[in-house]
């Protein structure tokens, strides 16, 4: 990265962009990101980017609307300061389950949320592990999409587990949960459960063998942890041995923890997209960081180069 690159970040993930500079060997730039005494956010580009190639690392996890306004704010400015090209790095792109109408008279917020950054000025996004492949298609500028798979499979196979099954933790998985299975050259089962409501479901059968084998349920997000829980619990009434997860982003809300920590899971791995409150502390929980993906990825698209190759 040379002195036309500049990589700023709002207040969701500070660690994480310092991570990525880090990997990079550049300083993070400056601006001033608080709020005035109402409440509304303010913001303050504090060093000159007049056509520099910038990236503004946000996550738009809880308090979701905050950083959401931070990233628009921050890309208006930098917008209006003639910056030559912006790219918007979401590790975690929130609002992303909202992304069809599953009911009748419900928004598609994850298109809105697409139209905002695009009319903010952003010029390209970046982001990890989306909830539905489709939001790619939300976006009427380039947007690049890696996977936490690599990141997962390099750090399980020096565990050196042995029998394992991938688990998907429902239908909508597979693609996924089949990624995972194909580079850990293991066989792949599915939950099959039924929703009851927004945050609880309720699982009915465990399609494919697990009895016998260790099991990793894979998914893109762990939020109250209530499906988890009940997936954990029906692999070791089927006979699975230890059961782990890999979910790529802890949003962890509600009585996420309080559920896992007394759980059937044995150990849950996530990823920095979000930061984790005490996350050492939890002793179910490991998070392992993504900075390395995104810095190659930051990169590989301010040096023109392919990005292709880290979504393998």
């Amino acid at each position: 990265m040379n002195r036309t690159a500049s990589i700023f970040t709002g207040n969701s993930n500070p660690a994480l962009a310092k991570e990525i500079v880090k990997y990079l060997d550049m300083p993070l730039s400056k601006a001033f990101v608080s709020t005035f005494s109402e409440g509304e956010i303010r913001v303050k580009i504090e060093e000159n980017v007049r056509g520099k190639d910038v990236f503004i690392i946000q996550s738009t996890c809880p308090p979701s609307n905050n950083n959401l306004m931070e990233l628009l704010i921050l890309i208006d400015a930098l917008k209006r300061a003639s910056a030559k090209r912006i790219t918007a790095v979401l590790p975690y792109f929130g609002y992303a389950r909202q992304d069809r109408k599953d009911q009748p008279r419900v928004p598609i917020t994850a298109k809105l949320v697409a139209n905002l950054i695009t009319t903010a000025g952003a010029d390209r996004v970046l982001t990890v592990d989306l909830h539905a492949g489709q939001i790619q298609g939300f976006f009427d500028i380039p947007m690049d999409h890696l996977y936490a798979v690599t990141t997962f499979v390099d750090y399980f196979n020096t565990l050196k587990v042995k029998n394992i099954v991938v688990v998907s933790p429902d239908v909508g998985g597979i693609k996924m949960a089949r990624a995972y299975a194909k580079r850990l050259e293991s066989p792949l089962a599915i939950v099959d459960k039924r929703r009851i409501s927004a945050e609880d479901t309720e699982v009915m059968n465990i399609l494919g063998e697990v009895k016998g084998k260790n099991a990793l349920i894979i998914d893109d997000l762990v939020a109250t942890a209530g499906s988890l829980v009940e997936a954990a619990a029906a692999l070791k009434k089927a006979g699975a041995k230890d059961v782990y997860a890999a979910i790529t982003h802890p949003v962890l809300s509600g009585p996420a923890i309080k559920r896992i920590e007394p759980s059937f899971l044995k150990k849950l791995f996530v990823t920095n997209t979000i930061p984790v409150e005490n996350g050492k502390k939890h002793k179910k929980i490991k998070v392992l960081s993504i900075a390395p993906l995104l810095a190659e990825a930051i990169k590989r698209i301010h040096n023109e180069e392919s990005v292709s190759c880290l979504f393998d």
